[in-house]
């Protein structure tokens, strides 16, 4: 166990600075001495407006008057929806001109492939054929009667009942008449392994 060796021949041996003799406290461990030096009066004022800044913040937030980080959090999720495109309203006679145009865009469909093969084909096949979803490609729809508004509504809002979820805040408008496009392109196509019909039947229309 280290002691503190005698301080009275420890001071006379150590080196200082000149007029820093005063500072030499008479003690020493293992050889180390010490200097007591005065804190800078930056660093003290530092301190303590830091205690007084974490008495203020607790009491501020511990005591109700502060938000939660519940309220925090509600707050910047408004922020974020706030952000968002209004998606899902209805779609413009503009929208509705540029949907009809891409069903029979060839660039279109294949953007709209691309979007399908990444979004929806866990769910409705590869080829629309159908899996946990219905196939796509027959004349029976459960939702609407296979127009490509329909289609379209569908998608953005999504079937939440059956497990499908609204596509339209994450789909740019683009992609989600391209997405359409694809589905109306594959229509007829009686992929293999297609589910039975599901829904009701409805003439295929253009």
């Amino acid at each position: 166990m280290n002691r503190p060796s005698d301080s009275k021949t420890d001071t006379a041996k150590v080196e200082v600075l000149k007029g820093e003799e005063g500072l030499l406290l008479e003690h020493s461990y293992d050889g180390i001495h010490e200097l007591d030096h005065v804190l800078p009066s930056w660093w003290v004022w530092l301190f303590v407006a830091s205690i007084i800044f974490a008495v203020w913040y607790a009491g501020y937030y511990m005591s109700g008057v502060g938000p939660s980080p519940h309220d925090e959090l509600r707050v910047e999720l408004a922020k974020i929806e706030a952000m968002k495109p209004d998606r899902l309203a209805a779609p413009s006679a503009e929208d509705e001109a540029n949907l009809i145009a891409a069903l029979k865009d060839p660039e279109k469909q294949k953007k709209g492939s691309d979007v399908y093969m990444g979004k929806c084909m866990a769910c409705h096949g590869d080829k629309g054929q159908g899996l946990i979803g219905p196939n796509l490609t027959d004349d029976y729809w459960i939702h609407g009667a296979g127009t490509a508004k329909e289609i379209a509504n569908s998608i953005s809002e999504g079937i939440p009942d059956k497990g499908m979820p609204p596509w339209g805040p994450i789909l740019t408008p683009a992609e989600l008449i391209e997405t359409v496009a694809f589905i109306h392109s594959i229509h007829g196509t009686n992929p293999a392994g297609a589910k039975p019909p599901q829904g009701e039947l409805h003439e295929f229309k253009e």
